[in-house]
Order: C-alpha cells, then sequence, then structure tokens
C-alpha cells in the first residue's frame, strides 16, 4: 500500500519543485505520471524537464504520442496503470484506490493560491478519510518539513 504526499509550495515554484522531484522518483526506479489536466500547463513542465535539471536528463513525454507505454515520465490526464507513482499537479484529482496501489502520489499545490490550497485541503481529508497514509510537507527556510502525517485509517 502507498502513501500520498502533499507539498505546499511557498519559496520555490512548480518548475523548480517538480524536476527535484521527478529525480528523486526515478532514482529509486518508478515510473511516473505527471497528472495534470491544462494543457498549456503541462506543456511548459515538458519544456522545463528538456531544460532541468541542468547536471542530469529526465527523460519523458507528453501523452498521446505513439511512444507514451515507453516513456519513463509521462505527463498527462491519463489513468494511473502501470506507473509506479502519480504526481497531481494544479488541482489533479487523484483516488484513494491511486494512492493503494502506486508506490507513491504527489499532490503538489500552490501555496500562494488560495483555491489550490482548499483544494488541497479537501484531497487530504477526502484521501485520508478513505484509509490512505499521508504526510504533508511544507517549504521551511529553504528546506522540506514534515508537518503532519496520518499512519492508518484510525488516524
Amino acid at each position: 500500500m502507498g502513501a500520498v504526499y502533499f507539498y505546499h509550495l511557498t519559496e520555490t515554484p512548480l518548475e523548480v519543485t517538480l524536476p527535484m522531484l521527478l529525480g528523486k522518483a526515478r532514482d529509486v526506479g518508478w515510473r511516473v505520471l505527471v497528472r495534470g489536466t491544462d494543457q498549456a500547463l503541462l506543456e511548459r513542465l515538458d519544456a522545463v524537464l528538456w531544460e532541468r535539471p541542468e547536471d542530469s536528463f529526465l527523460p519523458h513525454g507528453i501523452a498521446g504520442g505513439p511512444h507514451d507505454a515507453d516513456q519513463p515520465i509521462l505527463l498527462g490526464d491519463v489513468p494511473s496503470d502501470g506507473f509506479s507513482c502519480v504526481m497531481a499537479v494544479a488541482g489533479a484529482d487523484v483516488s484513494a484506490a491511486e494512492v493503494k496501489s502506486c508506490e507513491r502520489v504527489c499532490v503538489l499545490f500552490d501555496g500562494q493560491d488560495g483555491d489550490a490550497v482548499q483544494n488541497a485541503r479537501g484531497q487530504w481529508k477526502t484521501l485520508t478519510s478513505a484509509g490512505c497514509q499521508a504526510q504533508y510537507w511544507a517549504q521551511d527556510g529553504g528546506r522540506w518539513v514534515k508537518k503532519a502525517e496520518t499512519t492508518s485509517e484510525s488516524e
């Protein structure tokens, strides 16, 4: 059974945080789905991943191409089948079933956007009420700090 990690972005933007998290996921061998519903955002993230990180390469593609099944990182709004990790951006939904079937689900949300914060709170409540293990991470002085955690269905 996996867990869902919430990343409250207050000091670095998605374009900086996402490549860092993708690198960590790939380091452990996970195939990653970056789920988003805004095609313009996914195209912007695609461009960012071609440029960053400067010292390595994160092989990826945008969903809808002929080689989707071969992509170690796929950007799109597609089912999570075949992925070890789902990273939801810009309010994209994830289900409790996905959390339970993946190694990790990450919800990245902009701390400067009140609607994004409210959406993340709703996702936390829904997923933890369904028995998903969850962690909430926030940025504090340039470091990521775990601020909350649920470890069982009873919490």
